[in-house]
């Protein structure tokens, strides 16, 4: 059984950053993939960033180059670097555990967490 709380969210303004973090309870964080998703109003859920348990790193083409994907797995957190955030970014943020790897589909996950709301305005 893993637990997922995301931490991190907040309004702010274009070209802004931010950083989310994923702090993970249980038994062998080490041994899952952890992925980030988001869902705006409206939209269908989508993959954003992933990390595998062996810290192979894959994103989103929107936000390729912009994000940094990260895991410290002696604080079982991940972390998701978000720097100049657009409006398009506006969505809840959600972290995922999976044991297949990193940008696999949401509905391949186990675990996820509460989301948490990142807002930029423009």
């Amino acid at each position: 059984q893993v637990q997922l709380v995301e931490s991190g969210g907040g309004l702010v303004q274009a070209g802004d950053s931010l950083r989310l973090a994923c702090a993970a309870s249980g038994r062998s964080f080490s041994r899952y993939a952890i992925n980030w998703f988001r869902q705006a109003p409206g939209k269908d859920r989508e993959f954003v960033a992933g990390i595998s348990w062996g810290a192979f790193t894959k994103y989103a083409d929107s936000n390729q180059g912009r994000w940094t994907i990260s895991r410290d797995n002696a604080k079982n957190t991940v972390y998701l670097q978000m720097n100049s955030l657009k409006a398009e970014d506006t969505a809840v943020y959600y972290c995922a555990a999976t044991t297949i790897g990193a940008g696999v589909a949401w509905r391949d996950h186990a675990y996820w967490g509460q989301g948490t709301q990142v807002t930029v305005s423009s």
